[in-house]
């Protein structure tokens, strides 16, 4: 680890390691645990790593070792059903009650002095708010990086399935507890079959092949699109933020699935007054953990130090540090902007984008998408290798991706804030999936992706129909000689399972019907940003 990422820390301490202890879970099972503590005198405070993706690599060295080293005791534990943990793993049931029963057996430890702190990313940041709903007085301090709170929304977006996060994640609760070996076996596997999956008719049950059985509560995510549905109750976490007074450090990537989660974790914990920091970097939600992982291992240690051993000297002097994309430099911030000041740029005939207000909804162009050959996805914030910026350019030369480019920019222009849309849409079927992307082109053609989102029309055919669409958030810089370029679609697939053009949803629908969907003048790109150099 040490030759792969420079930077990180000389140890402190050499560590110990008591692996396969027994925690009592909530109802009784076996929790199996691993106990990393630094060899030295003194007490030392307790991190508590929960985690459904088993204990070894990389959470061994990652979590077990590095903090150890630093002055940490570590628990690093199987959840439920996983991992050689006993019970039955179920997706968000379990962690709140299980995360309590495990600060119980602590306390009966005689190396615990009483201070806890808990830190880990994606679903280990997803225990870490389980534990937060009724948090124990011992616990003192959170660091969740690329974190979810709120599963429903990882799975959907607007009613429309996000495929490609279901598949990877069911490969991941499956498999990855296993071992590495059994992990990667599976991921080749579902990337072999993954044109056939996902264009199955119906998708229900067509991945079972690919990850060896139905596990029930992918089904059920799968066959639930409304976050309203009893299916999801008590799913989402996001209420954890609200009143909190734990110091909480949040740490995501612009390209990270759950960027978005992560920014509203942020939002909820200001209004509440809780002390905390956050930290966005040019990563996606694995390459944080792996490239990026030196400024995320220094950005956490530092927040635990600060908080669970007194030592504040190694936190950075403002709550918000941000990557610039475009620019290649860090920002700090003394917070995330609420409300920037909002850019409409508008689309004209000719692919042109201008800030021009337009004159009425006239129809700009039309496209057709076809669902037997639905427009492909491309980078972006996936869980997949694909993940992140790539050259958007063949992508934008098919005929169901429309463009809207705008003159090379005379000065640059910063973007710092939530990017959305408002779109007005009329579609021959009533029916469709409308994916909008901002892209930065430079001087050499090269279109790269910035952010994007998925909406959906439902509206009587032919007539036009107003939707909203958040686009993300970004902090990005369009340099000199740039041009912003507005993409828009009828879906990404196999990002979001692809739309049916009717209306009926994709996992059970076996009828697929191809749709023409045509942009209006009214429509608009809405940037966080106060103005051009274009004169546009």
């Amino acid at each position: 680890m040490r030759a792969t990422w420079r930077g990180l820390p000389a140890p402190r301490h050499a560590v110990g390691w008591e692996p396969g202890l027994v925690v009592p879970a909530a109802d009784g099972s076996p929790l199996v645990t691993d106990h990393y503590f630094p060899r030295g005198e003194g007490d030392f405070p307790t991190l508590l790593v929960r985690s459904p993706y088993g204990r070894g690599f990389p959470w061994s060295p990652m979590y077990g070792l590095l903090f150890a080293e630093q002055g940490f005791h570590v628990i690093l534990q199987s959840c439920r059903g996983t991992g050689g943990s006993g019970g039955e793993f179920h997706l968000w049931r379990n962690e709140a009650a299980d995360g309590r029963a495990t600060v119980a057996w602590l306390r009966e430890q005689p190396w615990f002095d009483g201070t806890l702190g808990t830190v880990g990313p994606s679903y280990l940041g997803y225990v870490q708010w389980a534990l937060a709903l009724d948090p124990p007085p011992e616990l003192k301090a959170m660091v969740v990086q690329v974190g979810l709170h709120d599963p429903h929304a990882l799975f959907h977006a607007d009613g429309a399935l996000r495929l490609e996060n279901a598949l990877a994640v069911g490969v991941g609760m499956t498999y990855q507890h296993q071992g590495m070996a059994p992990f990667l076996k599976a991921t080749l596997r579902l990337q072999r079959r993954l044109r056939g999956i996902t264009m199955a008719q119906p998708l229900r049950g067509a991945y079972a092949s690919a990850l060896g059985g139905e596990p029930s509560w992918l089904e059920g995510v799968m066959a639930h699109p409304d976050a309203a549905d009893e299916h999801w109750r008590g799913a989402s976490l996001a209420q954890s933020a609200d009143g909190l007074r734990i110091p909480t450090a949040l740490i995501t990537g612009w390209q990270d699935v759950l960027l978005d989660q992560t920014f509203g974790q942020y939002e909820r914990l200001r209004r509440s007054g809780c002390d905390t920091s956050l930290l966005v970097g040019p990563w996606t939600h694995s390459s944080a953990l792996q490239q990026g992982w030196p400024e995320v291992f220094a950005e956490s240690l530092a927040w635990l130090r600060a908080h669970l051993c007194a030592e504040p000297s190694g936190l950075r002097p403002t709550p918000v540090r941000v990557h610039i994309g475009g620019e290649d430099v860090w920002r700090d911030l003394e917070d995330w902007p609420k409300a920037p000041a909002d850019t409409p740029w508008h689309p004209t005939p000719g692919g042109h984008l201008t800030r021009r207000t337009p004159a009425g909804p006239a129809p700009v162009e039309t496209f057709r998408y076809d669902p037997a050959d639905p427009t492909p996805s491309l980078g972006g914030p996936l869980l997949s290798r694909a993940a992140g910026r790539r050259d958007n350019k063949a992508l934008e030369a098919r005929d169901d991706v429309l463009t809207f480019t705008s003159p090379p920019l005379t000065e640059p222009v910063d973007l710092v804030g939530a990017v959305s849309a408002r779109l007005t849409i009329s579609t021959d079927t009533g029916h469709a999936d409308v994916f909008t992307r901002l892209c930065d082109v430079d001087p050499q053609g090269r279109s790269v992706n910035v952010c994007d989102g998925l909406g959906r029309v439902r509206a009587a055919a032919q007539e036009p129909s107003e939707i909203a669409v958040p686009m993300s958030s970004t902090a990005h810089r369009f340099a000199v000689g740039h041009r912003m370029r507005w993409q828009i679609s009828g879906g990404a697939h196999p990002r979001y399972a692809r739309g049916t053009g009717t209306g009926e949803s994709p996992v059970d629908a076996t009828t697929y019907t191809p749709v023409h969907i045509t942009v209006h003048a009214d429509s608009a790109l809405i940037l966080p940003t106060p103005g051009t150099g274009t004169g546009q």
